[in-house]
């Protein structure tokens, strides 16, 4: 059973009388022990619920609802699972010290990767895990890789871990689909690993259903930890060229172009971006792979929506990286709508100037270049600049103080065209002061 911990008013939980406290016992006969146990089995429209009530009565309720219908009920998250390596690139590791204990946790759940997408090495499973994966069909699962060679896999993470290509096999024999991912660290898993990696993971395809190449991440706090190379121009280039020749032959060979590159490869390489067909079904959105693109194919639907509002002037804000790409639409849109609409890219200081996506601004650096600027009637932001799209930066600044220290309006919005639209016509409502769109 799963302890209740919230409920949402109006909700059909709610209609039914369940209250947090109350403990959730089954769901159409199917013991409920966990949040995963509850998210495979109320995604049906018709399911019988039995539950613990806080006085100790025992409820049973048959329930009818649309099918994508949310039921309400906010059921115990489990605490994550602690990964053991030691990886050369880990990014926990590049955290400044003094900050919020919780952020130097490094999870690695398999729980966590079938509900929300986070990767995993598959460096920490039993043999129950591996059992239940493969007996309740928990997949998609997200997988970091980085390299399919044994003992350079072992180097990049830091520790004594098993072999990945047979967990791989048994994963995908047992009909659990994967998504992949391998961090690029020049020098050490590019070249002929690369080559290696990319071919030893394409043999299981459809299985693996796409491979993500996304460049290391390397800030100022690297104390006492490996020397790497960052991606540059010539590095970003060499491997575009490897992995278009590889999408080439996958495309004619398997339908698909089964490896994507992040979006940075080709701001690094300074290369156009491939058009929206390349992408496909956009399978590593959530990685930076294609993000852009998509992005500007929103543009001309928002464009045509767009209509004149009672601003003069708003800020928007993103990272270093994508300043160009946000600069061309905030023209464009600024003239359909009449308003004055100011791009501002953030120096990221707190984690280094190579650092640029806009995810990883923090609220210090936010309030440090913002505040002595007059924003206008506010300032839109990306919610990927909040954790976990919540209410904190990753220095734990709360949004809502981001707010009361500029003195103004502060939303933050989908990352896309349409996320800003929403935001500017929110901002010209009355009583706007802190809002998520």
């Amino acid at each position: 059973m799963v302890k209740i911990e919230s409920v949402e008013p109006g909700s059909y939980a709610a209609e039914l009388g369940l209250s947090a406290g109350d403990w959730l016992l089954s769901i159409n006969d199917n013991d409920i022990n966990d949040l995963v146990d509850y998210h495979r089995h109320i995604e049906t429209g018709h399911f019988t619920l039995d539950v613990l009530h806080g006085d100790g009565e025992l409820w049973e309720f048959s329930i009818e609802k649309e099918t994508q219908e949310e039921f309400g009920l906010q059921v115990e998250h489990p605490q994550p699972r602690q990964c053991g390596n030691q990886c050369q690139f880990c990014f926990v590791h590049q955290l400044p010290k003094g900050m919020r204990r919780t952020l130097y946790v490094k999870d690695e759940d398999y729980r966590f990767s079938y509900l929300y997408g986070s990767y995993m090495t598959l460096t920490n499973l039993d043999e129950n895990d591996l059992q239940r994966i493969i007996g309740d069909q928990l997949s998609p699962l997200y997988i970091s890789v980085h390299a399919t060679e044994h003992t350079l896999r072992r180097k990049l993470l830091g520790a004594d871990i098993p072999e990945i290509l047979p967990l791989i096999e048994r994963l995908t024999t047992a009909g659990i689909e994967l998504h992949c991912q391998i961090v690029l660290c020049p020098g050490l898993n590019d070249g002929d690993a690369l080559c290696q990696t990319i071919e030893d993971l394409a043999k299981f395809y459809p299985k693996i259903i796409s491979l993500a190449v996304v460049p290391v991440g390397l800030t100022k706090h690297r104390l006492r930890l490996p020397q790497l190379q960052k991606v540059g121009e010539k590095a970003a280039l060499a491997n575009l060229e490897v992995i278009h020749r590889y999408q080439d032959v996958f495309l004619r060979q398997k339908g698909s172009r089964f490896v994507f590159l992040a979006d940075e490869f080709y701001l690094l390489a300074r290369e156009p971006l491939p058009d929206f067909s390349h992408y496909e079904d956009f399978p590593q959105i959530e990685n930076g792979v294609g993000l852009i693109v998509q992005f500007r194919q929103q543009i001309a639907e928002v464009l045509a929506e767009a209509e004149e509002l009672e601003l003069n002037r708003v800020t928007l804000v993103t990272g270093v990286s994508f300043q160009s790409e946000l600069e061309q639409f905030a023209h464009k849109l600024a003239e359909v709508m009449a308003i004055e609409l100011v791009v501002i890219a953030i120096d990221n200081h707190f984690f280094g100037t190579d650092v640029t996506v806009a995810g990883l601004v923090t609220g210090r650096d936010l309030l440090a270049q913002l505040g002595r600027l007059d924003l206008g009637d506010g300032v839109i932001l990306p919610d990927v600049m909040l954790k976990d799209r919540g209410e904190l930066f990753l220095d734990d600044v709360d949004i809502g103080e981001l707010g009361e220290k500029l003195k103004c309006p502060v939303l933050a919005v989908e990352t896309s065209p349409w996320g800003i639209l929403d935001g500017l016509e929110l901002l010209a409502g009355d009583g706007v002061e802190i809002i998520h769109v």
